[in-house]
């Protein structure tokens, strides 16, 4: 049955200072340019307090209002327009903040996720195609009140200058604000606004295409691994020990080209040849001084793991031995060709890769493309409510994509997969994987 989720108001919400004429016009950085025009997207869900029959949803929503004008102050580009593909006008038009009110109780969210249904905390859909960049808000905010007192915060912040790390560390400063004031004995870090002079811009008009929507029959679902299945599928690898996200990702990877090898189209013995791409954060990696995590930007580059020849019969730790060795090709002599006078050029060979991979196939390849957010606490985002009940993001409308996701407890991981039809029916059903999930949705 449908959820129905009501409009209930709509304004702008300004900066609570005005923005410095020098600081009027936001560069992006060549990473930002090469970024795609859609949205990144994450809600957070607080149960309501056990010692109040309801929240105050007017007293809620006032703090929240007075704390995004002073977030949006530390953070003023948030508050601007995107100004072609070279700059953000920070004229301080202000962020989207809707409210909504949810006819029904925050547990039947809770109990049965669906990735339809969870757009409808969002002030709009992330990956809509936008025919004027320019005319929209680079920050949209949802705040929804349940029946049972519960509130949803949903965020799209624009991907021309945010990636996931960033929105976790907006969160996490808009959060602080609320809870103890700007002024106050918080923890509040200044955000690091100068990526653009870390990997300066290039004359380009190159950009991500829009039209990523799949005309295919796309399912996804979500698979939870907790702290007690990842050690065990961990200890799986023997001396190798990967990290939860590589044994996890090589488990999905393995377990999905396993599933398209067994269409009524494939008559090889063994499935098809693959390869996967996967997100990788460079703040940490960056010489010889590391950004902080509250860097903002798109600071982050896309490594390819090199074709595995399905043919030859290939074991779990193949997987993720293949996916290691292209992360760690993300070193301080790549990042330093990435910040030169070849960072285009460097840039441009992540982005074509994959595809590269796919013509040297024949197209007789399956590619997986992977993201991690983890290790992001968001999970730490207290707006007085509390710890989030949940957190979670939405999947690109696109077939083989996987999100990572954190759990409340800290130790598990939560994966929303995309797959074709078929292949959904066909990855659910595999063996190994079903060793190691502890729910699945």
């Amino acid at each position: 049955m449908a959820m129905k989720v009501e409009a209930v108001s709509a304004e702008s919400i300004k900066p609570s200072s005005p923005t410095p004429s020098h600081h009027r016009e936001f560069k992006f950085c060549l990473l930002d340019q090469l970024a795609p025009p859609f949205y990144v997207p994450a809600i957070l869900f607080y149960s309501a307090p056990d010692d109040k029959a309801a929240l105050d949803s007017a007293s809620v929503s006032g703090n929240l209002k007075t704390s995004l004008s002073q977030a949006l102050s530390l953070f003023y580009p948030l508050g601007g327009r995107v100004k072609g593909n070279a700059a953000i006008d920070c004229s301080d038009d202000g962020a989207l903040y809707l409210e909504a009110k949810a006819h029904f109780e925050l547990s039947e969210v809770l109990s049965n996720p669906d990735i339809n249904q969870l757009q409808k905390f969002l002030p709009f859909s992330p990956y809509r195609v936008i025919p004027n960049i320019e005319e929209q808000v680079i920050l949209g905010v949802q705040f929804t009140f349940f029946n049972c007192g519960g509130i949803a915060i949903g965020i799209c912040i624009s991907h021309k200058i945010a990636d996931g790390a960033s929105v976790s560390a907006f969160l996490a400063a808009w959060s602080e604000i609320a809870v103890n004031g700007v002024d106050g004995e918080a923890n509040l870090k200044t955000p690091f606004l100068k990526a653009s002079e870390i990997f300066p811009p290039k004359d380009i008009n190159f950009q991500m295409p829009s039209g990523v929507i799949s005309r295919e029959k796309l399912l996804t679902k979500m698979f939870r691994f907790d702290g007690e299945s990842l050690g065990r599928l961990r200890a799986r690898f023997g001396s190798t020990a990967p990290t939860r996200v590589e044994a996890v990702t090589a488990l999905i990877w393995k377990s999905a080209v396993e599933a398209a090898g067994k269409r009524p189209d494939w008559t090889k013995k063994y499935p098809p040849s693959s390869a996967v791409t996967h997100v990788v954060n460079i703040r940490s990696r960056i010489r010889p001084q590391p950004l902080p995590e509250n860097a903002l930007g798109n600071l982050w580059q896309s490594v390819v793991a090199p074709l595995i020849d399905t043919n030859k019969g290939v074991e779990l730790q193949d997987f993720a031995g293949s996916l290691r060795k292209s992360i760690r090709a993300i070193d301080g002599e790549y990042l330093s060709v990435l910040q030169g006078e070849r960072g285009l050029a460097k840039a441009y060979e992540s982005l074509t890769a994959a595809r590269k991979l796919a013509e040297s196939s024949a197209g007789k390849m399956e590619l997986y493309g992977f993201s991690s957010w983890v290790k992001f606490p968001f999970y730490e985002v207290d707006f007085g409510l509390g710890r989030p009940t949940w957190v979670c993001t939405t999947g690109l409308p696109i077939g083989n994509m996987v999100f990572l996701m954190g759990t409340r407890c800290g130790d598990g991981i939560e994966a929303w997969i995309t797959l074709h039809e078929n292949d959904m029916i066909e990855f659910e059903r595999n063996d190994e994987l079903l060793q190691f999930i502890s729910l699945s949705l």
